[in-house]
């Protein structure tokens, strides 16, 4: 099967000088969604079509499986699929798709092909309860005939409610002809796909058609606020499959994913939170209010406390982060590690049992176990030009308001006096300290401000 996907459209409407298929839902442009669901039916190949925008379309989806020809000027659905042509392979039938209609499945589509097998014209098809703006399938004996665009429609026509989506699938050599005979003699001027319908008709070919699972599988985006709503209706289909494997969303309808969310039983989502590429929940986490996770696993039993940020991090089983943590890429946590509200730690890794409770950053650091780092810790891992990194052993305890400055290493057991700047090694299991000897000014009085 060939697949051609038509992006070449300017999106007026969109008000942006972004392509239109190039504006995303779910954090992927709606062309890469077409893109994506394309490559799951094993096509042949898949040509895109692009005019509007420049190379930005093809720099923004390149992949060695994509062809792609431009569309210039911009003639019409017709002339945009005639600019494919060359790239057609005539033993398989062509498949076309439209750049922004993201949300089609390829269980929607696979049906459609099924029931257009090797000789048929297939067209996907709905019943809208308000079709206005949309071509109209018209039928004889329930048989399909032809398509007429709204413009085009007289008022009979304009009642029919079954629309063409614009996606169908078209025995290749047959449409190489009917290309050559398609008229721009119309309301808007242009080539129209839709008119190979009545070609197909005439030449005696089988006009069939399936229907969606879901309407909104057809709808197109034109405007930000069509954009907003395909968001959602996204989200919500997300949503309702997570609610069916299992997992607790204390708000179904604030739920953002953006990629893929993968999770273990007894999961507990609240409301507003984010999650960005490749996420792994193992059972029983528990994520808080307004927290954002990006390509980052966290294994069993750990509770994500509200408004966290984690990126690029894997954390260990039974762990509390938060409230305000972050976790920044390179972060490895073991089990039971706790990292409390605004802690950072970056590049690190942190064995099982240790903590930092609050106001801490460790970056470039291995911390060992049941290690605790103490409110205002810093590691002072950048000298301006280069990054160094620190190593705090087993069972080191880190007083309060210490910086740690790398390259440095705590040995086992050792204890760091609050306000401590350690500039060399701290030895295993002894106490050390670096701050200036308390004083007491006698008959020390404060200055009082000069009366002018």
């Amino acid at each position: 099967m060939n697949v051609v996907i038509l992006a070449a459209g300017m999106g007026k409407r969109m008000q942006s000088a972004l392509p239109k298929v190039l504006h995303a839902v779910a954090g992927k442009p709606l062309l890469q969604h077409v893109i994506d669901t394309a490559r799951n039916l094993n096509p042949a190949s898949i040509c895109v079509i692009y005019g509007h925008g420049g190379e930005q379309v093809p720099t923004a989806v390149a992949a060695p499986d994509l062809k792609f020809a431009k569309q210039e000027p911009q003639l019409g659905t017709g002339h945009a699929v005639a600019q494919a042509a060359p790239v057609l392979d005539d033993a398989h039938p062509t498949l076309v798709l439209y750049g922004d209609v993201p949300l089609t499945t390829a269980t929607s589509l696979q049906r459609l092909i099924d029931v257009a097998g090797n000789n048929k014209l297939a067209i996907l098809t709905a019943v809208m309860a308000d079709p206005t703006g949309l071509g109209r399938i018209i039928r004889e004996d329930g048989k399909i005939v032809r398509i007429v665009e709204q413009k085009d429609a007289n008022a009979e026509e304009q009642a029919v409610r079954e629309i063409n989506t614009g996606i169908m699938i078209v025995p290749t050599p047959q449409l190489r002809h009917w290309l050559t005979t398609l008229s721009n003699k119309n309301a808007q001027g242009e080539y129209y796909l839709t008119d190979i319908v009545a070609r197909a008709v005439a030449d005696g070919v089988e006009v069939v058609s399936a229907q969606p699972d879901d309407v909104v599988e057809t709808y197109g985006v034109n405007s930000k606020v069509q954009l907003a709503e395909l968001e959602r209706s996204h989200q919500a289909r997300v949503a309702r499959k997570l609610l069916e494997q299992g997992v607790t969303l204390l708000d179904p309808a604030r739920i953002d994913v953006r990629g893929t969310l993968t999770c273990g039983r007894d999961v507990s989502i609240d409301v507003g939170c984010i999650f960005e590429g490749e996420v792994h929940l193992e059972d029983g986490v528990t994520v808080g209010a307004y927290s954002v996770i990006r390509n980052a696993r966290i294994a069993a039993a750990t509770q994500i406390k509200p408004f966290c940020h984690i990126e690029e991090a894997q954390v260990g089983a039974a762990s509390q982060i938060g409230p305000y943590a972050r976790l920044r890429p390179g972060t490895e946590l073991g089990e039971d590690v706790h990292i409390g509200n605004f802690v950072e730690v970056k590049n690190s890794q942190i064995a099982a049992h240790s903590k930092a409770n609050h106001l801490a950053y460790v970056g470039d650091a291995d911390v060992g176990s049941r290690v605790n780092i103490g409110a205002g810790t810093i590691t002072c891992n950048y000298d301006g030009a280069n990054k160094f990194r620190t190593t705090i052993e087993d069972d080191a305890f880190i007083g309060s308001d210490t910086q740690l400055v790398a390259p440095v290493r705590v040995g086992k057991g050792a204890t760091l006096g609050a306000g401590t700047t350690l500039t060399k090694d701290a030895p295993a299991g002894k106490l050390t300290v670096s701050r200036a000897r308390q004083l007491t000014i006698e008959n020390w009085q404060r200055p009082v401000k000069i009366k002018k």
